[in-house]
């Protein structure tokens, strides 16, 4: 069995501030170049960072897409931030995921684009609320 480039399970400990366990790519380039569909580059990327039980934690972000972003602190983001930058990249990260669509229902239970239209009005709300 090939390794996910969906979901990496982690064989040592991680840079991240959490006590993470898996990551799941939510976002990364497609080499346009390669004849491989799934030749990815990681210059502009947006991971998903899970604890042992799949719990999500957090984000971490490409260096270039913090550069992109100086709202931002730090690479590794929560909360309300996180769920800002998710808003943000919500079209591009599920028509990224539809690469993965197997792998994504077997995690989410639903197809990336239901997943993130659901998420996105859940999303908004909180964030609405978290500034109230």
């Amino acid at each position: 069995m090939s390794q996910s480039q969906f979901i990496r399970i982690y064989q040592r400990k991680s840079k991240s501030p959490w006590d993470d366990h898996s990551t799941l790519l939510l976002l990364a380039d497609i080499d346009e170049t390669s004849s491989d569909q799934y030749a990815l580059q990681f210059t502009r990327y947006i991971y998903l960072h899970r604890d042992e039980r799949g719990q999500h934690l957090g984000i971490s972000i490409s260096k270039s897409l913090l550069e992109e972003h100086t709202e931002f602190d730090s690479q590794y983001l929560e909360d309300f931030d996180m769920r800002m930058l998710l808003l943000m990249y919500k079209d591009d990260i599920s028509a990224f995921c539809e690469m993965f669509a197997d792998e994504f229902k077997q995690v989410f239970g639903l197809p990336p684009s239901i997943y993130f239209d659901a998420a996105e009005q859940f999303w908004a709300e909180e964030m609405i609320q978290a500034e109230a």
